[in-house]
This record gives C-alpha cells, structure tokens and sequence, in this order.
C-alpha cells in the first residue's frame, strides 16, 4: 500500500467524540492526518457551499483546523488552499453519530464531505456509527473503532472508480457481536415523517423545530439497513452521476427532438400571421 495523506471531515463539527474516533481509524493507516471539519453541526447540511457569506477558519494546531461553513466548504478549504501542494490521497468524512442510510444519503453532510471528495477525484469514504435513537442509549464507537481500519485497509487494496464513494455504516452493536461485512444497495425506510413542531418564545413569538418521527421496521435483506438490523456492517457504493438511464431511454423514444420547433411553428395562424410576439410569452414550465 502506498502511502497515505488522509483528510478526515464531519458534519458532528470538530468537538466531537466522532471526530476523534475516526482520527484514531486514520492513524492506524498513516501518521499523515489532516483535520478539516466544520466549527458546529452542520447535519442536514447536504452537499451545500457557503455562498451568501464569508468563511473564517481558526487554527487549533498544525493539522486542525475548524471552518464556519459545511463539510462541502472543508474539504474545498482543506484541497485548494491548506493542502493544495500536496493533495489528500484519501479523504474519511465521519464518524457521524447516528447511520447514514437509505433515504439519509440525500440529506447527509457526511454523504456530503466525501461526495466533495469524490468530485475532486481523490477516493472517498463516509463513515457513520448507528445507535439506538428512541432509548438513546451510548453510541458503541468501539464498533467504528474497531473495525474501521481493517475494512477501510481492503476497500483501499480493491479499489473503486474515481466517480463512486463508499459509504460504511456500523452497527449498534460491540464490537464482537458484529456479523460480518455485506455490500449491499442503499435502501429506502418504510416510514419517515417530517415532523414540524411549534414552540413560542419568551416574548411570545411562534418558532418551529424541524425532525423526523421514525419507526423500526422489517429491512429488505440487501439493503444497508437490512445488513445494520442483522449486525452487520454496510458498504454501499454511491455514484455521484444521478441519471437514472432507463428512464432516460424511455423518454428518448417518446419524446422528439423537435418537439418545441413544432410547438412554435403551431403558433402561426393558418394564413401564415404569427400569434403575439414571443418574446412576451413564458418560458416552458412558468405559470
């Protein structure tokens, strides 16, 4: 195995047991270790960048740094400005507290540090630790702990294409009462509901909570969530290309290239007058 520069992110921000906990799987890889991770929580941040207002990182040694943005805004932070003479060769995005799975993926800002990652061309892996949220009991990091450098060592010697990130999700669990690995597809829960709950401060103004009320239920076997309810650890492979090519096949042969040329020319009355200017009209798809 060649050598390792190893980038780790989060979306927990960087006063986190996660952090350290993945800090710890990185140096059991390499001793070449940067820290770029968001100054406070940024779940459900997604894959967003910090546009409307300027970033401030803070320094907290040689290789920690906290940026006042999302994990996307770190890892562009850490690859064009602090590490840009010499590029990470893997970036690790987690250990986020909670799973990453099925529908989580679209929502994620730990998806989201190693999809930047990924987009950069440098291999990518997010790492996340299940725990049991409704009794809220200890996050077993032993498990991530554990078993996080033995696998991330594997993917490394199979390799994967540069437009893929693995995600790994770990099951709550010990670490010795783990299954086993599957690879499996990213699932999708059977119900996930958005949940707006209303409070009213002190001067008597409405403010609103946004959360999801979930419940535990029967996995597809297959599936990340299926493989973490079976204590098992999952690898699924996500592609940051999101066409879906069926569809798109279907749509080629129903719809034609000309249609719009033909909606146009529908618009002239027989005798060859043109309808009211075009340049009036909406554009397709505006009310």
């Amino acid at each position: 195995m060649s050598a390792l520069r190893i980038l780790l992110t989060n979306d927990d921000g960087i006063h986190t047991k996660g952090l350290e906990v993945a800090e710890t799987i990185a140096r059991a890889l390499t001793d070449d270790v940067w820290v770029v991770a968001p100054e406070t929580e940024q779940s459900g941040a997604s894959h967003s960048l910090t546009l409307a207002r300027p970033l401030r990182m803070r320094k907290a040694d040689a290789r920690h740094f906290a940026v006042t943005g999302t994990p996307t805004d770190c890892v562009m932070m850490a690859t064009t400005h602090l590490m840009k003479d010499s590029q990470p060769t893997l970036v690790l995005s987690g250990v986020n507290r909670g799973v990453n799975a099925a529908d989580d993926v679209t929502y994620s800002g730990t998806i989201a540090g190693a999809m930047e990652g990924c987009a950069l061309d440098i291999p990518s892996i997010a790492l996340s630790q299940a725990y049991n949220f409704e009794e809220k009991r200890e996050v077993q990091w032993a498990c991530a702990e554990t078993h996080g450098p033995v696998l991330i060592r594997k993917l490394i010697e199979i390799g994967w294409p540069k437009d893929v990130l693995i995600n790994v999700n770990f099951p709550d669990c010990p670490p010795d009462e783990v299954k086993g690995v599957e690879i499996v597809a990213q699932g999708k829960r059977d119900l996930q509901e958005a949940v707006i709950d209303k409070r009213i401060d002190m001067r008597g103004y409405p403010y609103f909570w946004i959360g999801f009320r979930r419940e535990r239920v029967s996995a597809k076997p297959g599936t990340d969530l299926g493989a973490l309810y079976a204590k098992k650890i999952s690898v699924t492979p996500l592609q940051l290309n999101l066409t879906e090519t069926t569809v798109m096949e279907t749509l080629k042969k129903q719809i034609d290239s000309t249609l719009l040329l033909r909606v146009e020319g529908d618009q002239r009355s027989p005798a060859g007058h043109s309808q009211p200017d075009s340049r009036t009209a909406k554009p397709f798809g505006e009310g």
